[in-house]
């Protein structure tokens, strides 16, 4: 169903893509748009690693939503800073091409728990994300992200 990687000397195992991943905190979601377009947004993301899922919260209406009730199958494209070897000017990156389903969250406690994770990932004073779900959790919306393939690569742009 999935294609194999062209370029598989530069391929990623499951490990190093989870740890990409885990050292992010933006990517890049991809939805079928309207008219047959793609339509690919920046979107902070929580990986929670116990259950291998992606999570992330927005507005409850809009083009994303439309389009992910429209087609739940959903890819986000997440990659690193990149580095140089010494000497080279040419940047190699890190990145990782994630297939899913994605669906609304509609439990209080699991958006909770989605905006708690979120929060970690950034800097925030304790009870941030209490606070702000009890003024908000009703109207916020959560989406979570199960994948069904994953693949990443190393690549120099050289």
């Amino acid at each position: 169903m999935f294609r194999k990687m062209r370029r598989f000397k530069q391929q990623l195992t499951q490990d190093e893509c989870v740890e990409v991943i885990k050292g992010q905190v933006r990517g890049v979601l991809s939805v079928h748009g309207e008219d047959g377009y793609p339509y690919g947004l920046p979107i902070n993301y929580w990986y929670n690693e116990a259950d291998g899922c992606f999570y992330f919260h927005c507005a409850r209406t809009g083009h994303k939503i439309d389009a992910i009730q429209a087609n739940d199958k959903v890819s986000l494209c997440i990659y690193d800073e990149g580095y140089r070897e010494e000497g080279d000017w040419a940047l190699n990156i890190k990145s990782v091409i994630v297939f899913g389903t994605m669906k609304i969250v509609e439990d209080m406690d699991k958006k909770l728990e989605i905006c708690r994770g979120l929060v970690g990932n950034f800097p925030a004073e304790d009870g941030y994300a209490e606070d702000e779900f009890n003024k908000l959790g009703k109207v916020v919306c959560c989406l979570q992200l199960t994948p069904d393939h994953m693949t990443g690569k190393l690549v120099n742009e050289s």
